[in-house]
Protein backbone atom coordinates (compact mmCIF):
# COMPACT_ATOMS: atom_id res chain seq x y z
CA UNK A 1 0.00 0.00 0.00
CA UNK A 2 1.48 3.31 -1.33
CA UNK A 3 1.01 5.52 1.73
CA UNK A 4 -0.04 9.64 1.23
CA UNK A 5 2.13 12.37 2.35
CA UNK A 6 1.78 12.95 6.61
CA UNK A 7 1.26 8.84 7.26
CA UNK A 8 3.87 6.42 8.07
CA UNK A 9 3.43 2.68 8.49
CA UNK A 10 6.71 1.86 10.57
CA UNK A 11 9.17 4.42 13.06
CA UNK A 12 9.67 5.70 16.03
CA UNK A 13 7.49 7.22 16.98
CA UNK A 14 6.71 10.01 19.94
CA UNK A 15 3.38 9.81 22.04
CA UNK A 16 0.47 11.14 21.11
CA UNK A 17 -2.40 10.83 23.76
CA UNK A 18 -5.78 11.85 22.84
CA UNK A 19 -8.36 12.86 25.52
CA UNK A 20 -11.40 14.89 26.17
CA UNK A 21 -12.12 17.34 28.94
CA UNK A 22 -14.71 14.49 30.91
CA UNK A 23 -11.45 11.83 31.20
CA UNK A 24 -8.43 14.41 31.13
CA UNK A 25 -8.24 14.61 34.79
CA UNK A 26 -8.27 10.48 35.26
CA UNK A 27 -5.61 10.63 32.15
CA UNK A 28 -3.34 13.52 33.85
CA UNK A 29 -3.39 11.57 37.30
CA UNK A 30 -1.47 8.48 35.26
CA UNK A 31 1.26 11.63 34.36
CA UNK A 32 4.64 11.66 35.87
CA UNK A 33 4.62 15.21 38.22
CA UNK A 34 6.41 17.30 35.96
CA UNK A 35 4.09 16.66 32.77
CA UNK A 36 1.53 17.60 35.17
CA UNK A 37 2.69 20.54 36.39
CA UNK A 38 3.50 21.95 33.18
CA UNK A 39 -0.12 20.97 31.90
CA UNK A 40 -1.11 22.86 34.59
CA UNK A 41 1.03 25.91 33.87
CA UNK A 42 0.09 25.84 30.33
CA UNK A 43 -4.08 25.89 31.34
CA UNK A 44 -4.46 23.04 29.12
CA UNK A 45 -7.62 21.52 29.45
CA UNK A 46 -8.21 19.09 27.27
CA UNK A 47 -10.70 21.63 25.33
CA UNK A 48 -11.97 20.45 22.03
CA UNK A 49 -9.26 21.50 19.20
CA UNK A 50 -6.28 21.88 21.59
CA UNK A 51 -2.70 20.78 21.82
CA UNK A 52 0.00 20.76 24.03
CA UNK A 53 3.19 19.18 23.50
CA UNK A 54 6.23 18.58 26.90
CA UNK A 55 10.04 18.02 26.72
CA UNK A 56 11.82 15.37 29.08
CA UNK A 57 14.37 16.12 31.44
CA UNK A 58 17.03 16.52 28.13
CA UNK A 59 15.19 19.11 26.79
CA UNK A 60 13.93 16.70 24.38
CA UNK A 61 10.30 17.00 22.83
CA UNK A 62 8.87 14.02 24.54
CA UNK A 63 5.33 13.94 23.74
CA UNK A 64 1.86 15.97 23.18
CA UNK A 65 -1.54 15.88 24.08
CA UNK A 66 -4.45 16.98 22.23
CA UNK A 67 -8.43 17.52 23.28
CA UNK A 68 -10.76 15.39 21.09
CA UNK A 69 -14.53 15.56 22.07
CA UNK A 70 -16.25 13.79 19.41
CA UNK A 71 -13.56 10.56 18.72
CA UNK A 72 -15.61 9.42 15.66
CA UNK A 73 -15.52 12.76 14.01
CA UNK A 74 -12.70 13.21 11.77
CA UNK A 75 -12.69 17.10 11.69
CA UNK A 76 -12.04 16.72 15.58
CA UNK A 77 -8.78 15.95 14.77
CA UNK A 78 -7.85 18.05 12.03
CA UNK A 79 -6.23 20.56 13.91
CA UNK A 80 -3.95 18.32 15.20
CA UNK A 81 -1.23 18.02 12.11
CA UNK A 82 -0.84 21.46 11.77
CA UNK A 83 0.39 22.28 15.37
CA UNK A 84 2.13 19.31 16.27
CA UNK A 85 6.13 20.12 15.69
CA UNK A 86 7.97 18.17 13.23
CA UNK A 87 7.93 14.20 13.93
CA UNK A 88 6.50 10.80 14.00
CA UNK A 89 3.48 10.47 15.94
CA UNK A 90 1.77 7.67 17.14
CA UNK A 91 -2.01 7.81 18.52
CA UNK A 92 -3.01 6.39 22.51
CA UNK A 93 -6.19 6.66 24.49
CA UNK A 94 -9.00 4.57 25.69
CA UNK A 95 -11.19 5.88 23.29
CA UNK A 96 -9.33 5.03 20.06
CA UNK A 97 -10.99 2.04 18.70
CA UNK A 98 -10.84 0.54 15.39
CA UNK A 99 -13.66 3.09 14.55
CA UNK A 100 -12.33 6.07 16.07
CA UNK A 101 -8.27 5.29 14.62
CA UNK A 102 -10.02 5.80 11.29
CA UNK A 103 -11.47 9.11 11.93
CA UNK A 104 -8.11 10.07 13.23
CA UNK A 105 -6.27 9.06 10.20
CA UNK A 106 -8.95 10.78 8.00
CA UNK A 107 -9.07 13.79 9.97
CA UNK A 108 -5.21 13.99 9.60
CA UNK A 109 -5.28 13.94 5.70
CA UNK A 110 -7.72 16.37 5.58
CA UNK A 111 -6.13 18.31 7.90
CA UNK A 112 -2.84 18.47 6.05
CA UNK A 113 -4.15 19.67 2.46
CA UNK A 114 -3.72 22.47 0.61
CA UNK A 115 -4.30 23.34 -2.63
CA UNK A 116 -1.07 23.66 -4.18
CA UNK A 117 -1.21 23.39 -7.89
CA UNK A 118 -0.42 27.04 -8.23
CA UNK A 119 1.19 28.06 -5.07
CA UNK A 120 3.38 26.14 -2.65
CA UNK A 121 2.37 25.83 0.80
CA UNK A 122 4.50 24.86 3.68
CA UNK A 123 3.69 21.37 4.39
CA UNK A 124 4.26 20.08 8.07
CA UNK A 125 6.84 16.89 8.26
CA UNK A 126 4.83 15.14 10.68
CA UNK A 127 4.30 11.38 9.95
CA UNK A 128 1.10 9.14 11.94
CA UNK A 129 2.22 5.94 12.46
CA UNK A 130 -0.46 2.53 11.55
CA UNK A 131 -1.30 0.55 10.84
CA UNK A 132 -3.84 1.65 8.10
CA UNK A 133 -6.92 0.42 6.54
CA UNK A 134 -6.84 1.50 2.39
CA UNK A 135 -10.04 1.73 2.96
CA UNK A 136 -9.59 4.98 4.99
CA UNK A 137 -7.39 6.54 1.75
CA UNK A 138 -10.05 5.99 -0.55
CA UNK A 139 -12.24 7.91 1.10
CA UNK A 140 -9.55 10.14 1.78
CA UNK A 141 -8.63 10.48 -1.81
CA UNK A 142 -11.97 10.65 -2.83
CA UNK A 143 -12.71 14.05 -0.69
CA UNK A 144 -9.56 15.83 -1.72
CA UNK A 145 -10.50 14.78 -5.58
CA UNK A 146 -13.70 17.06 -4.63
CA UNK A 147 -11.22 19.66 -3.58
CA UNK A 148 -8.76 19.33 -6.16
CA UNK A 149 -11.38 19.51 -8.89
CA UNK A 150 -13.27 22.50 -7.31
CA UNK A 151 -10.42 24.40 -6.24
CA UNK A 152 -9.11 24.81 -10.17
CA UNK A 153 -9.66 27.65 -12.33
CA UNK A 154 -11.99 26.80 -15.50
CA UNK A 155 -9.56 27.41 -17.26
CA UNK A 156 -7.73 24.46 -16.23
CA UNK A 157 -10.94 22.58 -15.30
CA UNK A 158 -13.15 23.44 -18.61
CA UNK A 159 -15.60 20.86 -20.05
CA UNK A 160 -12.36 18.82 -22.15
CA UNK A 161 -10.37 18.92 -18.91
CA UNK A 162 -13.10 17.23 -16.99
CA UNK A 163 -13.73 14.61 -19.55
CA UNK A 164 -9.70 14.21 -19.28
CA UNK A 165 -10.47 13.39 -15.46
CA UNK A 166 -13.40 11.42 -15.99
CA UNK A 167 -10.87 9.04 -18.68
CA UNK A 168 -8.26 8.64 -16.43
CA UNK A 169 -10.39 7.11 -13.97
CA UNK A 170 -12.29 5.25 -16.13
CA UNK A 171 -8.94 3.88 -17.62
CA UNK A 172 -7.42 3.12 -13.56
CA UNK A 173 -10.44 0.74 -12.86
CA UNK A 174 -11.19 -0.77 -16.30
CA UNK A 175 -14.38 1.01 -16.89
CA UNK A 176 -16.16 2.52 -20.13
CA UNK A 177 -16.40 6.22 -20.78
CA UNK A 178 -18.70 7.36 -23.63
CA UNK A 179 -18.83 10.98 -25.33
CA UNK A 180 -21.76 13.12 -27.01
CA UNK A 181 -20.15 16.43 -27.51
CA UNK A 182 -21.18 19.76 -29.43
CA UNK A 183 -24.11 19.43 -31.94
CA UNK A 184 -23.55 15.68 -31.82
CA UNK A 185 -25.75 16.34 -28.61
CA UNK A 186 -28.83 17.56 -30.87
CA UNK A 187 -28.65 13.90 -32.75
CA UNK A 188 -28.60 12.03 -29.71
CA UNK A 189 -31.51 14.10 -28.24
CA UNK A 190 -29.77 15.80 -25.42
CA UNK A 191 -31.31 19.46 -26.78
CA UNK A 192 -30.99 21.12 -23.02
CA UNK A 193 -27.64 20.02 -22.24
CA UNK A 194 -26.80 22.14 -25.91
CA UNK A 195 -29.21 25.25 -25.52
CA UNK A 196 -26.84 25.47 -22.11
CA UNK A 197 -23.49 24.98 -23.40
CA UNK A 198 -24.05 26.40 -27.05
CA UNK A 199 -22.45 29.78 -26.44
CA UNK A 200 -19.01 29.06 -24.82
CA UNK A 201 -15.92 28.08 -27.22
CA UNK A 202 -15.69 25.03 -25.24
CA UNK A 203 -18.40 22.16 -26.56
CA UNK A 204 -21.16 21.36 -24.03
CA UNK A 205 -20.55 17.33 -23.78
CA UNK A 206 -22.04 14.34 -21.60
CA UNK A 207 -19.93 12.41 -19.96
CA UNK A 208 -21.11 8.27 -19.32
CA UNK A 209 -18.95 6.35 -17.38
CA UNK A 210 -19.84 2.01 -17.08
CA UNK A 211 -18.38 -0.40 -14.40
CA UNK A 212 -19.27 -3.36 -12.53
CA UNK A 213 -21.03 -6.55 -13.11
CA UNK A 214 -24.42 -6.75 -14.67
CA UNK A 215 -26.05 -8.73 -12.37
CA UNK A 216 -25.24 -6.57 -9.29
CA UNK A 217 -27.54 -3.59 -8.33
CA UNK A 218 -27.39 -1.22 -10.67
CA UNK A 219 -26.39 2.19 -8.98
CA UNK A 220 -26.60 5.85 -11.21
CA UNK A 221 -25.11 9.15 -9.91
CA UNK A 222 -25.27 12.09 -11.67
CA UNK A 223 -23.52 15.30 -11.15
CA UNK A 224 -24.25 18.89 -12.44
CA UNK A 225 -20.89 19.69 -14.18
CA UNK A 226 -21.36 23.62 -15.46
CA UNK A 227 -17.47 24.48 -15.03
CA UNK A 228 -18.43 27.98 -15.25
CA UNK A 229 -21.40 29.95 -14.87
CA UNK A 230 -21.76 33.32 -15.62
CA UNK A 231 -25.75 33.60 -15.43
CA UNK A 232 -25.45 33.39 -19.26
CA UNK A 233 -28.12 36.57 -20.16
CA UNK A 234 -29.39 36.90 -16.82
CA UNK A 235 -25.93 37.88 -16.05
CA UNK A 236 -24.50 37.48 -11.95
CA UNK A 237 -23.53 40.30 -10.42
CA UNK A 238 -19.77 40.56 -10.06
CA UNK A 239 -19.46 39.16 -6.15
CA UNK A 240 -21.99 36.41 -7.47
CA UNK A 241 -19.97 35.34 -10.45
CA UNK A 242 -16.44 35.21 -8.54
CA UNK A 243 -16.17 31.25 -7.20
CA UNK A 244 -18.48 30.21 -10.11
CA UNK A 245 -15.64 27.70 -11.13
CA UNK A 246 -17.22 25.58 -7.94
CA UNK A 247 -20.48 25.13 -10.32
CA UNK A 248 -18.87 22.06 -11.00
CA UNK A 249 -19.20 20.73 -7.82
CA UNK A 250 -22.00 18.17 -8.22
CA UNK A 251 -19.96 16.70 -11.06
CA UNK A 252 -16.67 16.58 -8.80
CA UNK A 253 -18.56 14.82 -5.95
CA UNK A 254 -20.53 12.20 -8.58
CA UNK A 255 -17.05 11.70 -9.92
CA UNK A 256 -15.20 11.28 -6.64
CA UNK A 257 -17.73 8.97 -5.69
CA UNK A 258 -17.97 6.88 -8.37
CA UNK A 259 -13.76 6.51 -8.04
CA UNK A 260 -14.35 5.64 -4.76
CA UNK A 261 -16.99 2.71 -5.44
CA UNK A 262 -14.47 1.24 -8.25
CA UNK A 263 -11.35 1.57 -5.63
CA UNK A 264 -13.02 -0.25 -3.67
CA UNK A 265 -14.55 -3.02 -5.64
CA UNK A 266 -17.97 -2.63 -4.36
CA UNK A 267 -20.51 -5.33 -5.60
CA UNK A 268 -22.45 -2.65 -7.48
CA UNK A 269 -23.28 -1.88 -11.42
CA UNK A 270 -22.41 1.99 -11.74
CA UNK A 271 -22.88 4.38 -14.22
CA UNK A 272 -22.23 7.97 -14.21
CA UNK A 273 -23.52 10.78 -15.79
CA UNK A 274 -21.78 14.11 -15.78
CA UNK A 275 -23.22 17.06 -18.23
CA UNK A 276 -20.51 18.90 -18.69
CA UNK A 277 -21.01 22.78 -20.00
CA UNK A 278 -20.17 26.52 -19.58
CA UNK A 279 -22.69 28.57 -18.68
CA UNK A 280 -21.50 31.59 -21.35
CA UNK A 281 -22.42 34.67 -22.85
CA UNK A 282 -22.52 34.86 -27.07
CA UNK A 283 -24.35 35.88 -29.56
CA UNK A 284 -26.16 31.65 -29.63
CA UNK A 285 -26.46 32.09 -25.97
CA UNK A 286 -30.39 30.63 -24.53
CA UNK A 287 -32.42 33.40 -23.99
CA UNK A 288 -35.01 34.79 -21.09
CA UNK A 289 -38.70 33.45 -22.53
CA UNK A 290 -37.13 30.93 -25.34
CA UNK A 291 -38.83 27.43 -25.25
CA UNK A 292 -36.33 24.81 -24.90
CA UNK A 293 -36.98 20.92 -25.51
CA UNK A 294 -35.59 18.17 -23.29
CA UNK A 295 -34.92 14.40 -23.85
CA UNK A 296 -37.93 13.53 -22.06
CA UNK A 297 -40.23 15.83 -24.59
CA UNK A 298 -41.37 18.43 -21.81
CA UNK A 299 -40.89 21.98 -22.93
CA UNK A 300 -38.96 24.20 -20.96
CA UNK A 301 -39.96 28.05 -20.91
CA UNK A 302 -36.48 29.41 -19.89
CA UNK A 303 -37.94 32.33 -17.07
CA UNK A 304 -33.59 32.50 -15.96
CA UNK A 305 -30.83 31.55 -17.78
CA UNK A 306 -29.23 31.45 -14.54
CA UNK A 307 -31.22 28.77 -13.32
CA UNK A 308 -29.09 26.57 -15.80
CA UNK A 309 -28.12 23.48 -13.71
CA UNK A 310 -31.97 22.03 -13.90
CA UNK A 311 -31.85 22.30 -17.73
CA UNK A 312 -28.62 20.37 -18.06
CA UNK A 313 -29.31 17.86 -15.26
CA UNK A 314 -33.41 17.00 -16.83
CA UNK A 315 -31.80 15.17 -19.77
CA UNK A 316 -29.46 13.65 -18.00
CA UNK A 317 -31.89 12.42 -15.07
CA UNK A 318 -34.08 11.47 -18.08
CA UNK A 319 -31.19 9.26 -19.44
CA UNK A 320 -30.25 8.22 -16.09
CA UNK A 321 -34.13 6.48 -15.76
CA UNK A 322 -34.00 4.82 -19.30
CA UNK A 323 -31.27 2.46 -17.57
CA UNK A 324 -33.91 1.73 -15.26
CA UNK A 325 -30.76 1.56 -12.12
CA UNK A 326 -32.18 0.55 -8.79
CA UNK A 327 -31.23 3.81 -7.26
CA UNK A 328 -30.40 7.15 -8.89
CA UNK A 329 -28.53 9.97 -6.99
CA UNK A 330 -27.51 13.30 -8.45
CA UNK A 331 -25.32 15.79 -6.92
CA UNK A 332 -25.79 19.18 -7.69
CA UNK A 333 -24.65 22.99 -6.80
CA UNK A 334 -28.01 24.16 -7.14
CA UNK A 335 -29.14 27.01 -5.88
CA UNK A 336 -28.32 29.57 -3.42
CA UNK A 337 -31.77 29.26 -1.73
CA UNK A 338 -30.60 26.29 -0.19
CA UNK A 339 -27.58 28.16 1.40
CA UNK A 340 -29.89 30.71 2.90
CA UNK A 341 -31.70 28.13 4.62
CA UNK A 342 -29.37 25.28 6.02
CA UNK A 343 -25.73 27.62 5.51
CA UNK A 344 -22.86 26.42 3.73
CA UNK A 345 -21.98 23.33 6.01
CA UNK A 346 -25.45 21.44 5.43
CA UNK A 347 -26.30 19.89 2.07
CA UNK A 348 -30.55 19.52 1.28
CA UNK A 349 -31.79 16.42 0.41
CA UNK A 350 -34.31 15.70 -1.01
CA UNK A 351 -36.18 12.30 -1.92
CA UNK A 352 -38.92 10.20 -3.33
CA UNK A 353 -38.34 7.43 -1.31
CA UNK A 354 -38.19 7.33 2.68
CA UNK A 355 -35.95 4.12 2.95
CA UNK A 356 -33.43 5.98 0.33
CA UNK A 357 -33.59 9.38 2.57
CA UNK A 358 -33.44 7.53 5.76
CA UNK A 359 -30.81 5.21 5.25
CA UNK A 360 -28.72 8.36 3.78
CA UNK A 361 -29.41 10.56 6.33
CA UNK A 362 -28.43 7.66 8.81
CA UNK A 363 -25.24 7.11 7.44
CA UNK A 364 -24.19 10.78 7.52
CA UNK A 365 -25.23 10.92 11.07
CA UNK A 366 -22.86 7.86 11.60
CA UNK A 367 -19.99 8.89 9.57
CA UNK A 368 -20.06 13.04 10.77
CA UNK A 369 -21.05 13.75 7.13
CA UNK A 370 -24.70 15.70 8.09
CA UNK A 371 -27.36 16.43 5.19
CA UNK A 372 -30.99 17.94 6.23
CA UNK A 373 -33.85 16.53 4.13
CA UNK A 374 -36.33 18.87 2.68
CA UNK A 375 -39.63 18.39 2.05
CA UNK A 376 -40.60 17.71 -2.01
CA UNK A 377 -43.67 20.05 -1.43
CA UNK A 378 -45.84 19.51 -4.93
CA UNK A 379 -48.07 22.60 -4.13
CA UNK A 380 -45.07 24.14 -5.31
CA UNK A 381 -44.78 23.17 -8.66
CA UNK A 382 -47.35 25.83 -9.15
CA UNK A 383 -44.35 28.42 -9.05
CA UNK A 384 -43.34 26.97 -11.98
CA UNK A 385 -46.41 27.39 -14.56
CA UNK A 386 -45.73 28.43 -17.74
CA UNK A 387 -48.30 29.87 -20.12
CA UNK A 388 -46.61 28.51 -23.48
CA UNK A 389 -44.70 25.44 -22.30
CA UNK A 390 -45.31 22.50 -20.16
CA UNK A 391 -42.95 23.66 -17.86
CA UNK A 392 -41.05 27.10 -16.66
CA UNK A 393 -37.52 26.38 -15.37
CA UNK A 394 -37.40 29.12 -12.79
CA UNK A 395 -40.00 30.83 -10.32
CA UNK A 396 -40.73 34.57 -10.67
CA UNK A 397 -40.66 34.35 -5.98
CA UNK A 398 -38.43 34.05 -4.47
CA UNK A 399 -40.10 31.79 -2.10
CA UNK A 400 -38.81 28.49 -1.67
CA UNK A 401 -36.24 28.20 -4.07
CA UNK A 402 -34.14 25.34 -3.49
CA UNK A 403 -37.92 23.13 -3.10
CA UNK A 404 -39.18 24.65 -6.77
CA UNK A 405 -35.68 23.50 -7.69
CA UNK A 406 -36.13 20.28 -6.56
CA UNK A 407 -39.31 19.74 -7.88
CA UNK A 408 -38.23 20.64 -11.24
CA UNK A 409 -36.08 18.09 -11.60
CA UNK A 410 -38.35 15.59 -10.01
CA UNK A 411 -40.46 16.00 -13.21
CA UNK A 412 -37.72 14.28 -15.40
CA UNK A 413 -37.73 11.06 -12.67
CA UNK A 414 -39.88 8.20 -14.20
CA UNK A 415 -42.54 7.07 -11.74
CA UNK A 416 -41.57 4.77 -9.26
CA UNK A 417 -37.69 5.36 -9.90
CA UNK A 418 -35.77 5.77 -6.57
CA UNK A 419 -34.32 8.87 -6.61
CA UNK A 420 -32.48 11.35 -4.16
CA UNK A 421 -30.94 14.97 -4.91
CA UNK A 422 -28.16 16.78 -2.75
CA UNK A 423 -28.23 20.42 -3.26
CA UNK A 424 -24.41 21.01 -1.90
CA UNK A 425 -22.65 23.94 -1.32
CA UNK A 426 -19.31 22.21 -2.23
CA UNK A 427 -17.44 25.50 -0.72
CA UNK A 428 -15.88 26.59 2.35
CA UNK A 429 -16.31 30.03 2.98
CA UNK A 430 -13.27 30.76 5.49
CA UNK A 431 -10.79 28.59 6.93
CA UNK A 432 -11.15 25.80 9.73
CA UNK A 433 -9.13 22.89 10.99
CA UNK A 434 -9.21 20.54 7.91
CA UNK A 435 -11.59 22.71 6.19
CA UNK A 436 -9.47 25.48 4.23
CA UNK A 437 -11.37 28.05 2.61
CA UNK A 438 -12.15 26.44 -0.92
CA UNK A 439 -13.79 23.52 -2.67
CA UNK A 440 -14.67 20.81 -0.21
CA UNK A 441 -16.70 17.74 -0.41
CA UNK A 442 -20.25 17.48 1.42
CA UNK A 443 -22.09 14.42 1.64
CA UNK A 444 -20.12 12.47 -0.25
CA UNK A 445 -18.21 10.27 2.75
CA UNK A 446 -22.48 9.43 3.31
CA UNK A 447 -23.30 8.66 0.09
CA UNK A 448 -20.35 5.94 0.31
CA UNK A 449 -21.02 4.76 3.33
CA UNK A 450 -24.87 4.29 2.14
CA UNK A 451 -24.15 2.95 -0.66
CA UNK A 452 -21.00 0.16 0.69
CA UNK A 453 -24.80 -1.10 3.37
CA UNK A 454 -26.63 -1.55 0.66
CA UNK A 455 -23.80 -3.12 -1.43
CA UNK A 456 -23.31 -5.55 1.46
CA UNK A 457 -26.96 -6.44 2.50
Amino acid sequence: MTLPSGFIETADALPLHIVSKSTYSTWLQTQPSHVQHWLSAQRFDASAGSLQTWADAQGQLAAAVAGVEDTLDPYAYAHIPRALPDAHWRAEGEALNDDARHALQLGWGLGLYRFSRYKTHKTPDVHLLGPFDPEIFNVLAACLRVRDLVNTPTEHMGPDELEAVARSVANTHGAQLSVIAGDALLTHNYPAIHAVGRASHRAPRLLELTWGDTTHPHIAICGKGVCFDTGGLDLKAAAGMRNMKKDMGGAAHALALAELIMAQQLPLRLTLLIPAVENAVGPNAFRPGEVVSTRKGVSVEIDNTDAEGRMVLCDTLTRACELKPDVLLDFATLTGAARVALGPDLPALYANDEALANDWLSAGTQARDPLWRMPLWRPYLRYLTSGIADLANASNTTMAGSVTAALYLERFVDEGQRWAHVDVYAWNDSDRPGRPAGGEAMSLRAAYAMLKARAEA
